[in-house]
């Protein structure tokens, strides 16, 4: 039996050598809050050890952000530092590995004015543009380090909720195996082999079905499926999100019609937004509706043009490590990686044949959302059927039941 420390050695192991694929003599940066240093000590100890040339760290204090957005001035959520935006491209310039934690408070800016929020992610997005164009050049993962706000949420009243919350996270992670590595390498393996067969299918609609989602989704004909495993500009493989169980692909822009209804709360700009409904007509977002956060998810909506678009659609089967715990998360890292998802915004240009290489008036003709924004939202359940419909229009099931269907 692991004891706890075991186990966040091992964590910050796998997420630093599988998740980074972290390189001797390579840069390291790090960004997580104030409950998260004990962590962030253990995964700036494991890349030193790997060769590190030097590792860059960001602290933030969640009191710290609440206060600004409830106090400081307007106009300064319509700029974002320059200093900030300046180091990130450097960094990338560097060929830095990013490693970004999660797990802060899901409602932590609930009591704060949803137009201040909007302005900041505005002003965020455009400024870091460089990154969100980087097409996976640098090695980058997103990883969760839970916190006493997160563990609250998650389960509420109950006694030593933080340690179950890592426990959680420690076997959706696979931290529980023997050889987390291993077992790492083998389902990376088995989502390659999903991608594999759904490019190879060329299909060029899904047809979504559940209760209160009827959504068909095209596809370009040069549309490619990937899983979460990709490779940096050196080709060295790194893993973006851990956990992950999707494959997914980038839609054609205007070619999604229907309606679909959130199946898990959506967290986003530190507010949860729960119950809502999207309706599309060819591609656009013609109606949002929601029982909790519709401000939010509305001003989400407007970031800009492109957000009114979907720019992934994302398969996850209900039989997964994740969703077999029963543990809603609240957090978009793994609550996605437990159901069929969409985001809003961007498309991912490698997610067609020669995209990379696109320009962009060519990546707008194949239909790629471009956006200052990506917000993954879960649609998944287990009565949730989807259809793939061939170039010569035979249809063939992909999902009965929540599930794989082949």
């Amino acid at each position: 039996m692991k004891t706890f420390d075991e186990k966040l050695r091992n964590y910050a192991e796998l997420i630093v050598k599988v998740g980074l694929g972290f390189q001797p003599g390579q840069v390291m940066y790090i960004q997580g809050n104030t409950e998260q240093v004990p962590f962030m000590r253990q995964a700036i100890k494991v890349a030193y050890e790997c060769g590190a040339k030097n590792v860059h760290y960001l602290i933030q204090d969640d009191e710290m952000i609440i206060d600004r957005f409830l106090h400081a001035t307007e106009e300064s959520f319509n700029e974002y530092p320059v200093w900030d935006k300046i180091r990130r491209e450097d960094l990338i310039d560097q060929d830095a590995a990013f490693l970004f934690l999660t797990g802060e408070d899901p409602d932590l800016l609930a009591s704060a004015d949803p137009t201040r929020i909007a302005n900041f992610q505005k002003s965020a997005g455009t400024a870091m543009k460089k990154w969100r164009e980087n097409n996976d050049a640098n090695s980058w993962v997103i990883a969760a380090v839970p916190t006493v706000a997160w563990a609250n949420l998650v389960f509420p009243g109950e006694e030593d909720n933080l340690n179950k919350l890592w426990e959680a996270v420690f076997s959706a992670t696979r931290v529980n195996e023997e050889d987390p590595v291993h077992a790492w390498k083998k389902h990376v393996e088995n989502l390659g082999s999903k991608s594999e067969y759904l490019t190879k299918k060329k299909y060029k609609k899904l047809h979504y079905r559940a209760e209160g989602t009827d959504l068909t989704v095209e596809l370009h004909p040069l549309h490619e499926w990937h899983s979460g495993a990709s490779s940096n500009r050196h080709n060295i493989p790194f893993v973006a999100n851990m956990p992950t169980e999707e494959v997914f692909t980038t839609p054609f822009r205007n070619g999604v019609n229907g309606y679909c209804t959130s199946k898990k709360p959506l967290s986003y700009a530190g507010n949860l937004i729960d119950n809502f409904k999207m309706t599309f007509v060819d591609g656009r977002i013609v109606e949002v509706t929601a029982e909790k956060g519709e401000e939010v998810l509305k001003n989400l909506v407007e970031t800009d043009e492109g957000s009114h678009y979907l720019g992934e659609v994302a398969l996850v089967p209900f039989n997964s490590p994740i969703s077999n715990t029963n543990v809603l998360f609240l957090n978009t890292l793994f609550d996605e990686n437990a159901a069929n998802h969409l985001a809003l915004g961007f498309g991912f240009p490698d997610c067609l044949t020669g995209g990379t290489k696109m320009t962009p008036e060519e990546k707008a003709e194949v239909g790629i959302n471009t956006s200052i924004t990506h917000v993954d939202f879960m649609i998944g359940c287990s009565d949730m059927d989807i259809d793939g419909e061939l170039l010569d229009g035979t249809i063939e099931p992909i999902f009965r039941n929540g599930n794989w269907a082949f």
